[in-house]
């Protein structure tokens, strides 16, 4: 990896965690309710598409430095596995059981159903 991809990556991740700031913010502030809107918001578009740069790479429509910096560095930042899980524990300490199954499982089938059309478009395009 150069220095220069390096620099890149960082930046990249520190403007996808801004930007995770910016719509957990602006989500919250619409949706006022239990369940953890913005971050399935966050995840599921974030694999959407990182699907989609994946698809575009293997199909040779991105360079994978871009898609290295977009995936890994914009992405990585953008995304939340952590913060994901740590909302699902709280929604089973409140004994809110379908609500944090649907944030556990519903969130990863949605996450994963998400990358897989973005892969499909990224592959079309």
């Amino acid at each position: 990896m150069t220095p220069l991809l390096f620099t890149a990556l960082a930046v990249a991740g520190g403007l996808g965690a801004a930007a995770r700031f910016v719509v957990d913010g602006v989500v919250r502030s619409r949706l006022k309710t239990g369940y953890p809107w913005a971050t399935t918001i966050i995840n599921v578009s974030g694999s959407l598409v990182l699907g989609f740069l994946a698809g575009a790479t293997l199909a040779q429509l991105l360079p994978s430095d871009w898609s290295v910096i977009l995936g890994t560095g914009f992405l990585g930042g953008f995304t939340t596995f952590s913060t994901a899980s740590y909302e699902t524990v709280q929604l089973i300490k409140a004994r809110r059981y379908a609500a944090s199954l649907a944030s556990g499982l519903g969130m990863l089938a949605a996450a994963v159903a998400a990358a897989m059309l973005g892969l499909w478009l990224g592959l079309a395009v």
